[in-house]
């Protein structure tokens, strides 16, 4: 690497470099190398750091300055959205359709954005948490059809967001809404979204200081898991009519 990084230790639990180390430019870039073992991204999770990369790179961990965060507590629709959302018909389900909503994420086109960072390696590793139980998607359907869904990792009370997607208008911004309403109920507080952009930002992303970020993660990823394993059952099945601005 041209950037003088660090390269990771060989052992999948081999530690990270401190992220306060991270570059300025490109914000966050931290180190490269690894691989994508189950045990390594935990321990990047666990830590503040996340890998993103494409196709004929390296894997390169991240860990940006600030961090765009979503608040349970306050992550709902607005009214206009709720109405919406009352006449859809969808359901919401939880880690019944984990791979496909991977793939539509991989395939769901970006603005700006030529190809995608969910290489197979990606899409492999995280098949590999979600059957270790730490990977989990909230899918939202249309009778049968796969209309939206999102998915990211999970380690105690914590909930890293990795992508979403939406095949109908506003069915991303429900599997959303959907996990935050579980997530309030099992006292997760708070949802990872990385980076930034005016999507979020208009569904009330908030910007942390990395610092307070981590301090967060160091608390909430030691607390004790809602739910261990798939979350299908005790998620059971959201009519999106239950997504109200005032639950």
């Amino acid at each position: 690497m041209s950037l003088h990084l660090p390269r990771l230790g060989v052992a999948p639990d081999a530690p990270f470099p401190p992220v306060d180390s991270a570059l300025r430019r490109p914000d966050g870039l931290l180190a490269f190398g690894g691989d994508l073992s189950v045990t390594r991204l935990r321990n990047a999770y666990r830590h503040g750091v996340f890998p993103w990369f494409s196709d004929g790179q390296p894997i390169l961990w991240w860990s940006p300055d600030p961090r765009t965060v979503f608040e349970t507590a306050d992550l709902r629709p607005n009214r206009r959205f709720a109405r919406t959302l009352r006449g859809s018909g969808w359901i919401l389900r939880a880690d019944t359709a984990f791979a496909d909503v991977v793939t539509a994420c991989a395939q769901a086109p970006r603005p700006g954005q030529d190809g995608t960072w969910i290489t197979e390696a990606m899409r492999d590793a995280y098949l590999a948490l979600h059957a270790a139980g730490f990977a989990h998607s909230v899918e939202v359907f249309d009778d049968t059809e796969l209309v939206g869904g999102i998915y990211g990792v999970s380690i105690g009370r914590m909930f890293f967001g990795e992508s979403m997607f939406s095949a109908r208008s506003g069915a991303s911004k429900a599997a959303l809404f959907g996990l935050a309403r579980q997530m309030r109920s099992w006292d997760m507080p708070l949802i990872d979204a990385q980076v930034g952009n005016p999507h979020l930002a208009s569904l009330g992303a908030a910007r942390w200081p990395r610092e307070r970020f981590i301090e967060s993660v160091d608390t909430l990823a030691e607390a004790t898991v809602p739910v261990a394993g798939p979350w299908t059952s005790a998620f059971g099945e959201i009519p999106a009519t239950a997504l109200d601005a005032r639950d």
